[in-house]
Parts: structure tokens; sequence; C-alpha cells
């Protein structure tokens, strides 16, 4: 190797060495900008739990069973940790759920199939439950929409709307809720409480592209439904639905996020869901 050589490798090194503080230096500030941004973007309000918490009295449907924990273990082991454990077995619909589109339409997604994004946004709230206090049946209509737009403006493209019948101050009293506490096949026929439209769902699904729908009862169609038309004009567009939500009297008109994650339930019709707003 050359003298000429030896002497110039410090001063390669050198740069080298400066090359590579400058590409850290700018890999960082990148990182750190763009962690910025997602946090400015990121809603900071009041934090709203929209679901029930899953014991022996969760509600579900008629002809489904209830919500059972085991625990497993207790207590302290022999090797002197403390070990908590439970197991549990519930069906998919029941309690703070989600419908996936699957459940009323065949080919549609399944749980684990819908985008995260269609399950957060922004969020816009109907209030019918004056209306749905007169009238255990009462469908949600076109006018009811409209007549919040009247007040609020047009319901934006990508929505997320809840629907406030009220009932969610009956929960969990089985009979002021559902209208029943009987169990089995012949309890269907005593279901009341309110429900959207199928004519409503429509015009929410094609004229307002909503990315879903939720309110505070145990089926997104009325209890008296036989043929669930509002879950199918949902669900053959992709739409799913959220039921049997809570503190929806906690929420404004508008004016918050919504962000609903139900479990991941491989070809799954449904499934239990934390849903949370975040007022903006």
């Amino acid at each position: 190797m050359s003298r000429l050589y030896l002497k110039k490798t410090p001063r390669r090194l050198n740069y080298v060495a400066r090359q590579m503080r400058t590409f850290m230096l700018t890999l960082v500030l990148s990182s750190f900008l763009s962690f910025s941004v997602v946090a400015q973007d990121f809603p900071e309000g009041k934090v709203i739990d929209l679901t029930h918490s899953y014991d022996e009295e969760t509600i579900y449907w008629p002809t489904a069973g209830d919500f059972e924990l085991a625990n497993v273990a207790a207590g302290v082991t022999e090797e002197g940790y403390y070990y908590y454990a439970n197991r549990f077995s519930a069906a998919e619909h029941g309690g703070t759920h989600i419908d996936a589109p699957r459940h009323f339409f065949e080919g549609a997604n399944t749980v684990d199939q819908i985008p995260l994004e269609q399950l957060m946004g922004h969020g816009v709230l109907v209030d019918v439950s004056e209306k749905c206090s007169k009238d255990p049946d009462y469908q949600i209509e076109i006018d009811d929409l409209l007549k919040w737009e009247e007040e609020f403006g047009t319901i934006p493209v990508d929505s997320i709307v809840f629907l406030k019948t009220g009932y969610g101050k009956h929960w969990p009293d089985r009979v002021r809720y559902m209208g029943t506490d009987e169990r089995g096949s012949g309890a269907l026929q005593k279901l009341h409480f309110p429900g959207l439209h199928p004519d409503a769902a429509r015009w929410l699904v094609e004229e307002r592209k909503m990315k879903a729908v939720g309110l505070d009862t145990p089926s997104i169609d009325y209890g008296q439904s036989t043929l669930f038309e509002t879950h199918v004009a949902l669900f053959e567009k992709n739409v799913p639905a959220l039921e049997n939500l809570a503190h929806l009297d906690q929420l404004p008109a508008k004016g918050f996020t919504v962000i609903a994650l139900p479990m991941k339930i491989k070809g799954g019709s449904g499934g239990p869901t934390r849903v949370i707003a975040i007022l903006e």
C-alpha cells in the first residue's frame, strides 16, 4: 500500500463519517416530523366509551345463549407470583357488537374483512328518542335524517351515523330494552324496540355514502321485523352495523370521531366490539 493512500485514508473516513451523520440526522428529523403530523391529526378531546361491559346481565338475542365467564386461576402460585385468568364463551351477536355484512348478504365482508378505515371516522348523532319514547316499534325515517340536516348541515360523506333511540337507558332490563325477557324462538314475536327503516338505510348508503351505522337497540331492524330488510339494504353495500351501543346521550349531534374495533374472528358474521367516541 502506498504512503499516498495511507495519508488520504483518514480524510476519506472523516468524509464518510460526516455523510453518515448527515444521513442519520435527516432520518431522525423526518421520523420526528412524520410523528408530529400524525400526533397533530389525532383528536385530543374527551373519550366516551360507547360499550357495555360483558357479564351475566349482557343482553343477547332470545335464541342465543348468555355470556359465560369461568375462572381458571386466581391466587399466588407455588412459585410465589400472583396469577389470574378466565375463559369465556359467547355468541357473536350480543352486548355491544358489530354485524358484519356477511350476516345477511352472501359474499359480503366477514368481520375480519371489514377495512379498519371503515370503522374509524367522523361521527354524527341523530336523536330520535322523543318519537321512540311514544312508539316502541318506531322506524327511523328519511324525514328524521332530513330534519337533522336542516339544523346541522348535510351528513358528510364517509361519516359513521349513530341513531339515538333512548333505549340505551333501559340496559340491562330485558323487558324494557327489547320487549320481553323470554327465551327461545317463541319470544321473537314479543320483541318491541325501534330501528332504522329500510328506505332510510338505502338513502344513507346511496345518498350519503356513510361508512357504518349504529344505534342503542338490539338490532338495526326494529323488533317486529321478520324479513330484516334494513340489514339487507346495508349489507349488500358492505356497510356494517353497530348494535347495543351505550352512552349515546353523552354525544353531541356532530363534532366527534368514532373508533370501533371488533374481535377479529376469521369468517365471523360479527363479534364483540369496543366502540369509543373522541369529542373534537
